[in-house]
């Protein structure tokens, strides 16, 4: 049994009985009533909270004549993702940057709160980059068929030619649902690589040498953020893109 982190035994102590009966009702087995929630549920929802208060912080201490540090840190993030999504993506891409930049952050958040002594890295948990891969796959599919239209959208699933759409399309098929598989295992597989790797120096070498595995974890977390979005605005480019 995986021992519960100190977050999440308190949310398992306030919301066990409605979590538990959620469970039930929706038809979903709970092994242990007492405890329904997971570490990586608990952390996820801890990332939720924290953003949500820093969203709000960033929002109260916005100023056009003395903007601060941290609005000018948050500016220069929502430049990065809008330069990016609009060289991706071109025109119109602005109506993604929400999405996209509240993605990076949530996937940053819950790489880095791994670091933090008694929390873990709810990405190293396989279930949390699916959640992740499975919002990005309906969230480009939903703006494709917006933007394009069933008919035409379902078309380009069928290839350029007539003949070859009995072979085009499952391979098209394969190939989106690929796309979840491929997020999944790239963001899960780097974590969880990088939390044991830190795990194992931590226990050896308490001192110094981890320092810089730590160093590296931030580097990865970084990188493997910005990876999922970058993926998720090429997914988006081509299913808004008007030749479909």
């Amino acid at each position: 049994m995986v021992e519960q982190l100190p977050f999440t035994a308190l949310l398992n102590r306030l919301f066990a009985g409605p979590v538990t009966a959620l469970l039930h009702a929706l038809g979903v087995h709970v092994e242990n009533p007492a405890a329904p929630m997971s570490n990586a549920f608990a952390m996820e929802v801890l990332v939720f909270l924290l953003l949500t208060l820093f969203f709000v912080i960033v929002r109260s201490r916005l100023s056009v004549e003395k903007p601060g540090g941290l609005q000018h840190t948050m500016e220069l993030f929502h430049e990065f993702v809008v330069d990016q999504s609009h060289e991706i993506i071109g025109h119109g891409s602005e109506i993604f940057t929400s999405f996209l930049v509240t993605l990076g952050l949530f996937i940053l958040g819950c790489n880095l709160i791994g670091l933090v002594p008694e929390f873990e890295s709810p990405t190293a948990s396989p279930v949390v980059p699916l959640g992740c891969a499975l919002v990005a796959f309906f969230y480009y599919h939903y703006h494709g068929f917006r933007r394009q239209g069933v008919g035409k959208y379902l078309l380009h699933f069928a290839g350029p030619m007539p003949v070859l759409a009995p072979l085009m399309i499952p391979i098209e098929i394969a190939s989106h649902l690929a796309r979840v598989l491929s997020l999944t295992i790239r963001l899960f597989a780097n974590m969880f690589a990088g939390d044991m790797v830190t795990l194992v120096f931590f226990s050896l070498v308490p001192v110094a040498v981890p320092v810089l595995f730590l160093g590296l974890h931030v580097g990865v977390s970084l990188l493997q953020a910005y990876i999922f979005v970058l993926l998720t605005m090429v997914y988006l480019a081509g299913a808004v893109a008007e030749e479909h």
